[in-house]
């Protein structure tokens, strides 16, 4: 009587190891074809450019002098802006999840915006509130502080657009957090500080973490946001997706793609090396 009542329930089959939702040959057909067209076929022509290089014209156009002072800005702006991200994310999920105030829809919505809005409208905006006549740039002026067209304006502009990765990664886990263990600790006399340091944290740090170097891999590509403020200096503020942007105004897409495959090889790493840290924290977790 069981086993027939098992395969009219909804959910239930009959049948061990069926699954409930046909399609799955179409499904993966059709993500197969749509990620070959985007993704594949784009980095096939990007190693097809640089395949006819030769290797020596190859290294050294990645490893020219200008070429490699755009790697440090990229590198330490992105870094900077990662760390600032981390801070100001955490706290802003924090509040998010723990506050109810007025107008925190609002504020909630306003975290996706540099998602939704054009990297170009984005620089063009933070160039002239930053700039010295700007509505920020005149406040930072009377500490003698120049924001715009100076390396502090890729640090800007790359914690702009990169910020969301941070709140989003860390807000469904604080959200999960269950309050039991942080009032237990309350009633045997804990600190505040305390409760964070040995509860919330160690649960909420991989989560963190994640959204740091999501934030860091998003810094290493961004053009639109940070060229219209960085001020563009050969050796100061020219950033490594510029470099791309000049190769390619010269007509020497061998070079931009040279270039190009730098910055793809090192998201392609750190995503990796991402993915590989979330898996092995999982069987950690799970395996306790």
């Amino acid at each position: 009587m069981n086993r027939s009542l098992s395969g009219l329930l909804p959910g239930r089959s009959s049948q061990p190891g069926k699954r409930v939702l046909p399609g799955f040959a179409l499904s993966l057909g059709v993500s197969l074809f749509f990620i070959s067209i985007v993704l594949l076929l784009p980095l096939t022509g990007l190693i097809m450019q640089t395949a006819d290089m030769g290797w020596e014209r190859y290294w050294a156009v990645v490893t020219d002098e200008r070429v490699i002072a755009s790697y440090k800005v990229t590198l330490w702006a992105a870094a900077l802006a990662s760390i600032i991200n981390g801070l100001v994310g955490l706290l802003l999920a924090w509040v998010l999840v723990r506050y109810d105030f007025p107008g925190k829809r609002i504020m909630d919505a306003l975290i996706d915006l540099p998602f939704a809005l054009p990297t170009a409208v984005a620089g063009i905006t933070l160039t002239a509130l930053f700039a010295t006549d700007g509505w920020y740039g005149q406040i930072f002026s009377l500490f003698d502080i120049k924001v715009a067209f100076t390396p502090l304006g890729i640090i800007v502009a790359m914690s702009f657009t990169s910020l969301p990765f941070v709140v989003r990664t860390v807000q469904p886990v604080l959200e999960d957090l269950a309050p039991e263990d942080e009032e237990a600790a309350v009633s045997l006399g804990a600190t505040d500080w305390t409760v964070f340091r040995r509860i919330l944290f160690p649960a909420m740090w991989p989560a963190l973490m994640t959204g740091v170097a999501l934030s860091f891999t998003r810094s290493l590509g961004e053009f639109g946001a940070v060229i219209f403020i960085a001020g563009n200096m050969p050796y100061v503020s020219e950033i490594i997706s510029l470099m791309i942007f000049v190769r390619l105004q010269e007509f020497d897409h061998a070079a931009a793609s040279a270039i190009a495959s730098v910055v793809l090889i090192a998201s392609l790493i750190l995503l990796l090396g991402i993915n590989l840290w979330q898996a092995r924290y999982l069987r950690r977790l799970h395996g306790r």
